[in-house]
């Protein structure tokens, strides 16, 4: 079995100490249940929570996506489109920002949770009984 990189791990969504087990129960795109998250990962038994309010310290890292995501299409606008009017830049940014809310909600949470969790990587739970 190929070894996963954290990298990998971040952009899938997975368990940063398994690296296998999925941190979300439901797709991205099923608004109903985007922000779901199991109690456990399924593979290694991680508990997603390391403590109470935990992913409150995620509301930064989600700001900071924001941020970079409004400058982003704040200079691709001005470059495009030479400089238009005030509410074409303001309807672009709010448009992608809804868009991709979810998926910064997810992103903001994993990050968080892979870098200030306090977890490390453990090889022998990305290892099958074949692969032993």
């Amino acid at each position: 079995m190929s070894k996963t990189s954290a990298l990998q791990a971040i952009v899938h969504g997975k368990c940063p100490r398994c690296r296998s087990g999925n941190m979300f129960v439901e797709p991205n795109f099923r608004l109903k249940n985007f922000d779901k998250m199991p109690v456990k990962c399924e593979v290694c038994g991680l508990r997603f929570e390391p403590e109470p309010m935990f992913y409150n310290g995620a509301m930064y890292v989600s700001y900071a996506i924001s941020v970079a995501l409004t400058i982003i299409v704040g200079f691709s606008i001005y470059f495009i489109f030479d400089n238009p009017d005030m509410w074409v830049y303001m309807a672009a940014i709010i448009t992608v920002v809804l868009l991709l809310s979810t998926t910064m909600f997810r992103y903001s949470r994993i990050l968080y949770l892979h870098a200030f969790g306090g977890i490390k990587y453990d090889a022998s739970f990305g290892v099958s009984s074949k692969d032993k």
